[in-house]
């Protein structure tokens, strides 16, 4: 992955603190960690739909309160939101049926808390960024950037509810480690985003020292490559846009960790 080309790939108005988004059917599914709306964009028009998640969905919740919503993935034809897990209020997935538009909330709770348990972590360390939803296992990313908690990938057995973990470290930017933002799977390897970004904390945000794009073996679940693609982004949201056997196309959004209602989505061409 060293010959990579970044550039803007639209402006989305209307929505902010992007943290995951979706590319189906030349739509746009986005989520926000400050909203409990799930946003679909129309690419050839430029038009903004809002999806209620809840009854009294809102935007720009304070971060107390907020649901944390920084995980959207797609699996048999469902969107799937997960929130962080760092607080109580966190430990919700919602389902968006793509074919009947029905919604439905789950409580991760006993997930969550067998993921901690596993690595022996408390509740306020978890930080899950990225969610990759197979036949059999659910690969939880969680982000390591808090003091006592490893970066690394979750496998969740769903029949049988066991829980492996395996670490991966990524390279450093002035001596601060970058950590999974989400993850794709394509084909057979795990493309992924990472930011390094100087806090020790799974709640408090801190100074934005770069971004990474990563692969990783899915069946070892070994880091095959990890190079930054910007010094100054926190970029999050991957999602596949095109590709042939020459390049890859991925967009992502940018979490600024800023009120203003406008995003940029990314594009990132890679010769493979």
């Amino acid at each position: 992955m060293k010959k990579f080309e970044l550039s803007a790939f639209v402006e989305v108005q209307g929505i902010g603190a992007t943290s995951g988004l979706v590319y189906l059917n030349n739509l746009l599914y986005i989520v926000s960690d400050n909203s409990t709306f799930l946003y679909q964009y129309t690419i050839s028009d430029n038009r903004l739909f809002k999806i209620k998640l809840f009854e009294n969905s809102q935007e720009s919740i304070v971060k107390k309160d907020k649901a944390d919503f920084e995980v959207l993935t797609f699996f048999d034809n469902k969107l799937y939101l997960f929130g962080s897990g760092s607080t109580k209020n966190r430990n919700r997935s919602v389902i968006y049926s793509i074919e009947n538009k029905s919604i439905k909330e789950k409580d991760l709770t006993k997930i969550y808390k067998k993921l901690t348990d596993k690595i022996s972590i408390d509740d306020c360390e978890l930080n899950i960024e990225g969610v990759i939803i197979t036949p059999e296992i659910t690969y939880f990313f969680q982000r390591g950037n808090s003091i006592n908690a490893p970066n690394g990938v979750f496998c969740y057995e769903r029949e049988n509810q066991s829980v492996t973990f395996n670490l991966i470290t990524l390279p450093k930017v002035n001596e601060i480690e970058a950590t999974f933002t989400d993850a794709i799977l394509i084909e057979e390897t795990i493309y992924f985003l990472a930011a390094a970004e100087n806090t020790n904390s799974a709640y408090d945000d801190g100074e934005i020292m770069g971004s990474f794009i990563g692969t990783i073996n899915l069946t070892t679940l070994k880091l095959i490559d990890c190079i930054q693609i910007s010094a100054k982004n926190k970029f999050e949201g991957l999602t596949l846009y095109k590709k042939t056997a020459t390049e890859i196309e991925l967009l992502f959004c940018e979490d600024n960790d800023q009120e203003e209602l406008a995003s940029t989505i990314y594009l990132l061409k890679i010769l493979l």
